[in-house]
């Protein structure tokens, strides 16, 4: 079998100092926003080149904080992509807000600029971009569009950790940057786990009151939180993690330039515009043979995915918002072409030959 990921290759390198930081932290019997966490938030901002950042429960919890503390309220618009997993969409609707979809560029798979643009009326707060499978959206666009509508940006960085822009890690764009450390992303930890980085004081000072019930301590509260809290073990874990992340995306880099120099001829593979440094969280080719490619990786033990495949807009959940097939046609023909293959950062040639031959030989067949 050729799995997804391999977690446990990581794990194995890194076995012995992650279990005497789990000990450490057990024998600290201080499990909630202590000594490891804050050491994490310190070097996350560091790294990102921001103020702050603010340890989180999840990803999910880091954007709709985020989507709290800038003060979204019921009525407002959020600009954001259809193409993306259902947090995006969700965080949004928690703060009673009105999630309105741009397409998406048909050769990044990343929310369009020019469809930002198109959507924005008298009632627009805030867009928020995301950087699909590690490949930062076009912020300076963005930015500029933001900056000149006087909308806030929230950006999803779920899948993005360590990809930047210009030289500018994504997350330090906007308002706020959100992350998530769910297990299998670049940056993984032992659980869910998420964080939020912004330059801005008032936000920060926010959010942290946010995710602790509303308050900044001695059980005074200032507002209606939430407990939204990154627990000591996965800090640590986080921290040993971090200081491999640059050496673990450059081999998610040197995969998928294995994969692209295979498979060009045959699918659309990944773009990588000049000013973008991906660290393809997914390596994800498209095809309207994707669903007999599928099939035939599976015959050979090789694990794929589809992400996504229905676009937001035409999910159940959200059917009472209205949207119809045919809104959105780049997401919709993403949607049925999309593949996303095997990538990790301990997987090996071997493996990617096998992916890449068994894929050849279905189109040498045709």
């Amino acid at each position: 079998m050729i799995p997804m990921v391999d977690l446990n290759a990581q794990f194995e390198e890194i076995r012995d100092e992650v279990m005497k930081e789990i000990e450490g932290v057990l024998q600290s019997s201080r499990y909630i926003l202590g000594e490891k966490v804050r050491g994490l938030e310190e070097r996350l901002a560091l790294y990102h080149g921001v103020r702050a950042a603010i340890g989180v429960a999840s990803g999910t919890d880091a954007l709709n904080l985020s989507l709290k503390a800038l003060g979204l309220k019921e009525g407002d618009e959020v600009i954001t992509t259809p193409f993306s997993f259902f947090a995006t969409v969700e965080a949004i609707l928690y703060q009673g807000a009105h999630p309105v979809f741009a397409d998406i560029d048909p050769r990044t798979l990343n929310i369009d600029p020019v469809s930002i643009e198109e959507k924005i009326t008298p009632r627009t707060r805030a867009v928020l971009p995301v950087h699909l499978f590690g490949l930062p959206a076009d912020m300076t666009r963005i930015r500029e569009i933001a900056d000149r509508h006087n909308l806030m940006i929230i950006e999803d960085c779920a899948q993005a950790f360590g990809a930047t822009f210009g030289g500018r890690k994504v997350g330090s764009f906007g308002d706020t940057g959100c992350f998530s450390f769910y297990p299998s992303k670049n940056l993984g930890a032992f659980g869910d786990g998420g964080a939020i980085v912004t330059d801005n004081r008032d936000i920060e000072e926010e959010i942290r009151s946010l995710r602790n019930h509303g308050s900044s301590g001695g059980y005074i509260h200032e507002m209606i939180g939430m407990n939204s809290r990154l627990d000591e073990i996965q800090a640590a874990v986080l921290l040993v993690k971090l200081k491999r992340i640059d050496r673990y995306n450059e081999f998610r880099r040197q995969k998928a330039r294995f994969y692209t120099g295979e498979l060009s001829e045959y699918v659309l593979c990944p773009v990588e515009p000049q000013e973008s440094l991906h660290v393809y969280h997914q390596y994800t080719i498209r095809t309207p043979e994707r669903d007999r490619i599928r099939e035939a990786l599976a015959k050979e033990g090789i694990s794929s995915v589809v992400y996504y495949p229905l676009p937001l807009h035409l999910q159940k959940a959200l059917r009472y918002l209205g949207w119809n097939e045919g809104d959105f046609p780049v997401a919709e023909k993403a949607s049925r072409e999309v593949l996303s293959l095997p990538i990790y950062p301990e997987i090996g040639e071997s493996s990617i030959e096998r992916v890449c031959d068994t894929i050849k030989r279905l189109f040498a067949g045709n």
